[in-house]
């Protein structure tokens, strides 16, 4: 089975590598994922390969990374663009993001054939890196609709969230989009679904109970996980950039002290895979967890 192998994968590491790496918080980590794969019904299951489109791939160093939106995906693109040779840039932050999150600057999973694709999927190392469902949700609704600069999300999907949620809306409201709330967005999220990837599940993304992932980062410790990760596929020395923090974890509380318990417990409900498959909790928020 895929959670026992990855257990077992983790274990043996542990007792070969003798603590290079902080493989007992990987076990601990790959033991709740499994555990959520099994007692939560996301059991492994079948996926298309055309589902692999946020798998990324690097031959040179048989590694795989499925990317999350506003969990340092920006990064971790620009590194992938030195790793595989598409950049020859000796500063990650020099390459600008546009060309990091460009078609053609990382190879997909999904665009190899099958074979290539089962090689990959059963011979590297698979990783993804996680945050925290509710702080990942506030990240894109304040980069996208608050602290902007493309109008692009106010355009597509502003301007349909106020027609939808604001009765009173001004012309200008409804022409632009550019003034969403938190409650707004949230109320189209829970309503409409989470299709845009910025604020898809990560359950959805990247399939965790399908796929057998080595390795499991968190963004609560990004630098100690990159590090342990790039020394484990042998890559050579670079620095993952440290970018200064926008607080969102800290203005969590501010922010969803503007729903009602209704609104968060709908949420909960839409992420709970992420919750529990990846060990995260109401707790700090709060001050207790939902059943």
């Amino acid at each position: 089975m895929v959670g026992f192998d990855r257990l077992i994968f983790g274990q043996l590491l542990v007792l070969v590598v003798q603590g290079r790496y902080p493989w007992l918080e990987q076990v601990t980590r790959q033991e709740q994922l499994t555990r959520g794969c099994t007692r939560y019904g996301g059991g492994a299951r079948r996926i298309d390969y055309d589902q692999l489109d946020h798998v990324l791939v690097d031959h040179k160093h048989k590694m795989l990374y499925c990317y999350v939106p506003k969990v340092a995906c920006t990064n971790w693109k620009r590194l992938l663009m030195v790793l595989t040779g598409t950049s020859s840039s000796s500063n990650l932050v020099d390459i600008p993001g546009s060309l990091a999150h460009a078609d053609n600057s990382t190879l997909r999973l999904s665009q190899l054939d099958p074979p290539a694709v089962r090689h990959c999927l059963e011979h590297y190392t698979a990783f993804v890196m996680v945050r925290h469902p509710f702080e990942r949700l506030l990240s894109a609704y304040r980069n996208k609709f608050e602290n902007t600069y493309s109008q692009y999300f106010q355009l597509r999907y502003g301007r349909t969230i106020i027609r939808k949620y604001r009765h009173n809306a001004t012309d200008s409201d409804l022409d632009t989009g550019t003034n969403v709330t938190f409650r707004e967005f949230v109320w189209y999220v829970l309503e409409d679904g989470s299709a845009n990837e910025h604020w898809a599940p990560v359950f959805d993304l990247c399939h965790p109970c399908s796929l057998n992932y080595s390795f499991i980062g968190r963004y609560e410790t990004l630098v100690e996980d990159a590090a342990a990760l790039l020394d484990m596929i042998g890559a050579p020395p670079i620095a993952f950039p440290f970018t200064r923090s926008s607080n969102t974890s800290h203005k969590l509380r501010t922010y969803f002290q503007q729903l009602s318990m209704d609104d968060i417990r709908g949420l909960y409900k839409k992420y709970e895979y992420d919750f529990r498959l990846f060990g995260y909790t109401l707790e700090d928020l709060l001050g207790f967890d939902l059943p």
